[in-house]
């Protein structure tokens, strides 16, 4: 089953290391650590395991002169180790002193983050923004203005208010508070042209908790401008719940072609993994058919007919599998994260769902004859028995992608399918 690409918005392109975003370049994966910048060692482990994950971006913060410090050590050692992935600094009340006394970290940065509403009040804000928009031109780094709910420019909302108080009809408080997250962006956007920021080099966010207010607030600010946007879900929550608030609100939007980075902000469990947070970005493009990252794998949820654990545990073993071998995969069999594989448990979706799969396995169910189906590219070729099943099943992924996704290899299909009859 094939679909139609989703439109999108056109916005301009910014560099931010090595990649394009925005326009038609593909959405990318952000993180941001929760280390102590200021410990290199725990910082620089952190950022090579998002980039492991597949974080394409990764935000660290820069908030003392102890962080500021170890940025350019941090970006020596992630290249040392091969890790190209470029650095943005999260600044808010004391970025213009930190970018002035560490010039160093101001180089090895890739891109800045400033939070209007976090760099100061009145005339200060302007000659401390103004500032750190200086440096971003003089160093030729683009910016992220983020604006967020809970930092917005009090002066910004005072003003609309009064505003909307004098109207006939005002509009409801939340309708404002969404204007002002709007207004604050695009007012800071333009002050950073008039000090010399090109519209290319900057991107746009306004990130608020709530799933509508977020839809709501990216789709007016994607109407009032091209800049490129960052889309994220602040403070999404833990678990399940911010899973699924960052999925319910970057789906519409994304759908709608808005939206050029993304980023999922999970609250880990305690002493949970981080990378974990890279990864539902990745499902949440990968499954919306916008890219690939890893193979997936279709499994049914079982019932009634499937009491036993096997296919269960055959579907997490398969599936932390090809996520562990993507890192090796990735650079030797082009295309491989394509691969599509099904582990179902019963005769029911069974058959049916592993031919629609490139490997599916249909494992027996309740009562069922216990002999295992494999389907090859649609065709079945083997029928797996005994307690190696897992095993067996697994030699024959590894069999798949190394025949199939070999560079140059001309006859894949029909290859794959012989060498896969003989084992």
């Amino acid at each position: 089953m094939t679909f139609s690409p989703i439109p999108r918005r056109a916005s301009r392109q910014v560099r931010i290391g090595q990649f394009l975003v925005g326009s038609e370049h593909p959405v990318l994966v952000q993180s941001m650590t929760n280390t102590d910048t200021a410990d290199l060692e725990a910082t620089v482990k952190q950022v090579y395991e998002l980039w492991q994950a597949g974080s394409e971006i990764v935000r660290i913060t820069v908030n003392s002169p102890e962080a500021a410090a170890q940025v350019a050590g941090i970006r020596s050692r992630l290249d040392a180790l091969g890790c190209d992935v470029p650095l943005v600094g999260d600044f808010h009340f004391n970025g213009d002193r930190l970018l002035r006394d560490y010039p160093d970290c101001a180089v090895a940065l890739a891109k800045y983050r400033i939070n209007p509403g976090n760099v100061g009040k009145g005339s200060k804000r302007d000659e401390k923004f103004g500032f750190m928009i200086e440096q971003a031109v003089q160093h030729n780094k683009p910016v992220r203005i983020g604006v967020n709910w809970g930092s917005l420019d009090q002066a910004m909302v005072v003003k609309l208010m009064d505003e909307n108080a004098q109207l006939a009809q005002p509009l409801p408080v939340d309708a404002v508070m969404r204007e002002a997250l709007i207004r604050s962006a695009l007012d800071s956007a333009e002050q950073a042209i008039g000090w010399g920021m090109r519209a290319d080099q900057i991107i746009l966010s306004c990130k608020v908790s709530h799933v509508q207010d977020l839809i709501s607030v990216y789709r007016e600010l994607g109407k009032r401008c091209d800049y490129a946007l960052h889309l994220g879900l602040t403070e999404a929550g833990m678990g399940s719940k911010g899973i699924v608030a960052s999925t319910a609100a970057l789906a519409v939007l994304l759908q709608e072609g808005i939206g050029d980075t993304i980023r999922v902000s999970l609250t880990p469990e305690p002493g949970g993994d981080r990378t974990r947070e890279v990864i539902v970005a990745q499902e949440i493009l990968q499954t919306m058919g916008l890219r690939s990252f890893t193979p997936l794998v279709t499994a049914c949820p079982g019932c009634g007919r499937t009491t036993s654990t096997v296919f269960q545990e055959l579907a997490q073993d398969i599936q932390s599998f090809l996520r562990t071998q993507m890192p090796i995969w990735r650079l030797q069999y082009p295309g491989v994260e394509d691969l599509k594989v099904a582990v179902m448990g019963c005769v029911v979706n069974g058959p049916g769902e592993s031919k629609l799969a490139d490997i599916g396995i249909s494992l027996p169910g309740t009562g069922e004859v216990p002999v295992c189906p494999v389907y090859v590219d649609g065709e079945k070729t083997v029928t797996l028995k005994g307690e190696r099943v897992a095993e067996e099943f697994q030699a024959i992924v590894e069999e798949y992608v190394k025949t199939r996704y070999t560079e140059g290899g001309a006859k894949r299909r029909e290859t794959t399918t012989i060498q896969l009859k003989q084992i």
